[in-house]
């Protein structure tokens, strides 16, 4: 929320929403002297790995404006890879900073869960959900973080841990840092140019200094069932104020009230949004809850025991941030399971709770950006920032977006 400013949250329930306040992130941007330049369209309620499900239309990547820009915060991601603006705020639920970052070739973080305060973002899913910072560099994001992290009574969830100057953390130096590498993780559903760049990045990584070691995050496959069941729950339940009622878009049509709460959400809600409703309700459903909701909040604490043990080896682990390069827009609108499979590789970070960042490691065959992803362990933000930032500028992205006006 930018006081002053519509929140729509890509969606017509919200279209003429204007914030009557600023959330804590953007407060603290411009104490710090920031210039909030506008809003960017984004995946309805961040409910979209594309940026196709918007109700305002579709992003388009600015490297080639046939292929999707990644969501959620695709918007985000058009802007920053476009050099409009030098950093950009975005939510994060599953992936929504890291894979756009990823396919706009640019750094994008999603820090731990209680590192930012939330006050003010719209919420999705509320065990899940982070405010993210894109940079079209890594000290971009380390100036961003260092003015809104940090403890906030406005949410309870925020962390009271101390904040260090993430700039001054970017030294450089990562001899010894040893990188966790999940041999399972790179091989079957990685598009050949993303597998290759992985490998490179790994061999890259130990040209300055970094010490690779075998590590194994055993429940990490079950992380996109999971995150679908717990995500689309919270969504059904947060989604259920937004009922024509208290404040937003209200049917027209309507024969009486319960009439009007169906065609409300009917047309105000497009069908990405409604999909995981639905899901979400049917998984909190009696005779189902304990078949699908408690189980996967089970799974979901063995996915946060892996990353806990992976870190007693490894300082910080290695994976692709997505399987492939930026898609075709319209190529997987149809295919709800794939689009949901671009975030195999982000979603158990939010899951666990614990920090990772997204940076450039090429370009792959078609001329497009590849990612490569750095998580770290609970408040270790600095930590990948540093390697990510010693990699950036040892392996810089040799190339930029057709569309760049910066």
């Amino acid at each position: 929320c930018v006081k002053g400013m519509q929140a729509t949250c890509g969606s017509r329930i919200l279209a003429n929403y204007k914030a009557h306040y600023d959330a804590t992130s953007v407060e603290r941007l411009k104490a710090a002297g920031a210039i909030i330049v506008g809003k960017t369209n984004m995946d309805e309620f961040a409910m979209g790995s594309s940026n196709e499900s918007s109700a305002f239309g579709t992003v388009k990547n600015p490297w080639d404006t046939t292929r999707v820009p990644g969501g959620s915060s695709g918007g985000s991601a058009a802007a920053v890879a476009s050099g409009v603006v030098r950093a950009a705020l975005g939510s994060e639920t599953g992936g929504s900073v890291r894979q756009p970052a990823s396919f706009c070739g640019i750094a994008g973080l999603k820090p731990t869960y209680g590192r930012i305060s939330r006050y003010g973002l719209v919420a999705f899913a509320s065990s899940l959900d982070n405010i993210g910072i894109f940079g079209q560099h890594v000290p971009d994001i380390a100036k961003v973080l260092s003015a809104i992290a940090g403890r906030d009574p406005l949410d309870s969830t925020s962390a009271d841990v101390a904040v260090p100057n993430y700039a001054a953390e970017l030294t450089g130096d990562i001899n010894g840092k040893r990188i966790g590498i999940v041999r399972d993780l790179i091989g079957e559903g990685l598009d050949p140019d993303v597998k290759n760049s992985i490998e490179d990045a790994i061999d890259n990584l130990k040209k300055i200094g970094a010490v690779p070691v075998d590590i194994t995050l055993p429940h990490a496959k079950y992380g996109i069932a999971v995150y679908y069941i717990i995500a689309t729950a919270e969504a059904s339940s947060n989604l259920a104020r937004f009922d024509g009622v208290r404040y937003g878009f209200r049917s027209e049509e309507a024969d009486g009230l319960r009439d009007m709460y169906m065609k409300t959400r009917d047309e105000g809600f497009g069908a990405e949004v409604k999909r995981r409703i639905l899901l979400g309700t049917y998984v909190l459903s009696s005779g189902y809850y304990d078949a699908y909701y408690s189980k996967a909040q089970k799974v979901r604490a063995l996915i946060k025991q892996d990353y806990t043990r992976a870190f007693e080896t490894c300082d910080a682990i290695l994976t692709a941030t997505s399987p492939t390069t930026a898609f075709r827009i319209g190529e997987r609108l149809d295919d709800p399971l794939a689009m949901y499979l671009s975030d195999i590789f982000t979603v158990s970070a939010n899951l666990a709770g614990v920090p990772a960042v997204s940076i450039p490691s090429g370009l792959a065959s078609d001329g497009m950006p590849i990612g490569l992803q750095l998580v770290g362990n609970f408040w270790g933000e600095a930590e990948i920032l540093r390697i990510a930032g010693a990699y950036e500028t040892a392996f810089p992205l040799v190339g930029r977006p057709s569309l760049f006006v910066g």
